[in-house]
């Protein structure tokens, strides 16, 4: 069964993983372990959280998109619900202001369990008390203590802020820290990722590639390894949620082997990044190596059998199990919550790719022997070949009338050569103009 075109449209990005068990979540952790600095790193804001309010957004938000069966194929628990609110409220997170903005857009509000307004309120006070105490601390050090203890005294109020308070508070108080005079430029960086990921949580993305680009400055002149491998994990996501996914796809495939920003998201998860986003634009005789039998990929492969059945089903040119592989590739991409914005797109692009590489092989073929191969109705491949083709997305014409579709190979010299022409009259014409501004 293929997607349907107006399923196609109607989708959107997000990438979700079946959540590992017990067992296999231990041995996850043992084959990445975190680096020195990502072991510093803040545990909050929690993107796992994030992931989960995603999730939920998504099966009974107000733009829900997945139903019961789609949340079962993602192992969705039942009771998502109830945990994220009781994480949510908890001692663990204490967040009013998520808490409240939880309460509209996932209509808690007459739930069992739900905070009361009273609750939130006396939660806010303690939290008003906490920031006290911990600017307090701020104080002592800077009266009794030196640098490094200031320091550390700024990021205690950083990290409670990033756990409890809102995204500005948060933002601002990384800002403080970034404001201390003698900070290195290593834990300069360290701030502003951690201030990346309270935007990225939050799904301000023009922050966080603000701030992403900020470290990346500082990290061309003065960062360790470590810290740049991590931010270009950091960048590679940041590019993946605004559909940058060629830059995306190169930093994915690069950071696959040295992973360790597990505050980020899970390694089973930057896989399925990593594959999604490059099956798109890795040259086929490359995706066997890079993908396909790349051990770091090979090592989740049981975790992820939708994603390794899909790329499989490309280099093997079984397009029935391709086209099968993107039905259940479907509720995958919309669970994700750096997926979903776009999984319209992948899905639209993954169709492309599937029916190129199909036509490249025929000079000519019958309609009749592309419905076999990729097992779909007539209708619906003409539909679909008819809109990418007067797209420009596919380099064919179809003969309706005798029932053949016949590629039209470009010629690659001609188009270098019309290419070189009209780059030629763009430098003859910037010559011109600034030979007038010599005469002058």
């Amino acid at each position: 069964m293929a997607p349907t075109a107006e399923e196609e449209e109607g989708s959107s990005m997000d990438v979700d993983t079946p959540e590992p068990k017990a067992a296999d979540a231990k041995k996850k952790n043992e084959n990445v372990t975190p680096s020195a600095s990502a072991a510093d790193a803040s545990k909050y804001p929690d993107m796992a959280l994030a992931q989960s309010i995603h999730r939920l957004a998504m099966i009974t938000g107000p733009e829900a998109r997945l139903d019961a069966e789609g949340a079962k194929a993602c192992d969705i628990p039942s009771d998502l619900s109830d945990s994220v609110m009781k994480q949510v409220g908890g001692e663990e997170v204490e967040n009013p202001s998520l808490y409240r903005h939880l309460m509209t857009t996932l209509g808690w509000e007459g739930k069992a369990g739900c905070l009361s307004d009273a609750d939130l309120a006396a939660m806010e006070s303690r939290h008003k008390t906490k920031m006290e105490e911990l600017e307090k601390k701020v104080d002592e050090a800077k009266e009794n203590a030196g640098d490094m203890e200031v320091l550390d005294a700024r990021f205690d109020v950083a990290r409670f802020a990033a756990k409890s308070l809102s995204k500005d508070e948060a933002l601002d108080a990384y800002e403080k820290v970034l404001a201390l005079p003698k900070l290195s430029s290593g834990k300069k960086i360290d701030c502003l990722m951690e201030g990346a990921r309270v935007a990225l949580f939050h799904g301000d993305n023009k922050k966080t590639a603000e701030l992403i680009e900020k470290a990346a400055k500082l990290a061309e002149d003065g960062g360790d390894w470590d810290r740049r491998n991590r931010l270009k994990v950091y960048s590679s996501l940041s590019k993946l949620l605004v559909r940058d996914v060629k830059d995306a796809a190169s930093l994915l495939i690069d950071c696959i082997a040295t992973f360790s920003c597990t505050e980020l998201c899970s390694y089973t998860e930057f896989v399925v990044y990593t594959i999604v986003s490059n099956i798109l634009y890795i040259p086929r005789t490359e995706l066997k190596s890079k993908i396909i039998d790349g051990p770091e990929i090979l090592s989740v492969a049981n975790e992820i059998p939708v994603v390794a059945r899909l790329v499989n089903a490309l280099y093997d040119c079984d397009y029935k199990g391709y086209l099968q592989a993107m039905v259940e590739l479907q509720p995958i991409l919309v669970a994700d919550r750096y997926l979903q914005p776009h999984s319209g797109y992948i899905m639209r692009e993954l169709h492309v790719l599937g029916y190129k590489q199909f036509l490249d092989s025929y000079k000519s073929v019958t309609l009749e022997s592309m419905v076999a191969s990729f097992g779909v109705g007539t209708e619906y491949l003409d539909l679909q070949l008819s809109r990418f083709i007067a797209a420009g997305r596919l380099t064919a014409k179809i003969d309706k009338f005798g029932g053949v579709v016949e590629t039209n190979r470009p010629d690659l010299k001609n188009a270098q050569y019309k290419d070189m022409i009209q780059k030629g009259d763009l430098l003859l014409n910037r010559i011109q103009k600034l030979a007038r501004v010599v005469d002058l």
